[in-house]
């Protein structure tokens, strides 16, 4: 078993409630997590305490499931800022992940994003590349998410 902890750091061109409102939509993940599916297992509110929710993401049987609950998930109108956090419940994956946002103008904010986990299956020599294609396919998957807000 691997340990795995990255953190993405990424500007958007876009007010932090929007890229707040997009990210905490688990189901919207589908349109920039490349080859991922978003399965909702909560009644109400998906970002409730408790709720649960599975990003697959792959194809077929290299298709890896991560099962998750949120422990934290809470805007601050106040200060405009978001924070979020999901316990992740295996098969392959556990431990952590989530992500703070905050404005960095009227239009403009910044994501922190953080993923701490143990993943089952995979050797300890492997952790430093899953470390860095972990962080890589985040950092790709919020651009995407950027120029899908600058043309909204």
């Amino acid at each position: 078993m691997a340990n795995v902890r990255f953190t993405v750091t990424q500007p958007f061109d876009a007010p932090a409630r929007t890229v707040w409102d997009a990210l905490i939509d688990w189901k919207g993940h589908e349109t920039w997590i490349p080859a991922t599916k978003v399965e909702i297992h909560t009644d109400g509110d998906p970002t409730a305490i408790g709720s649960e929710f599975t990003a697959t993401t792959g194809y077929g049987p290299l298709a890896l499931p991560d099962t998750m609950r949120v422990t934290r998930c809470a805007w601050d109108d106040g200060a405009g800022t978001g924070d979020c956090e999901v316990e992740k419940l295996g098969p392959v994956l556990t431990g952590r992940a989530g992500f703070t946002i905050e404005p960095t103008s009227e239009t403009a904010s910044e994501v922190v994003w953080i993923e701490d986990v143990k993943v089952r299956y995979l050797p300890r020599v492997l952790a430093p590349i899953a470390k860095v294609a972990g962080a890589a396919g985040f950092r790709l998957g919020m651009r995407k998410l950027g120029k899908q807000l600058a043309t909204r």
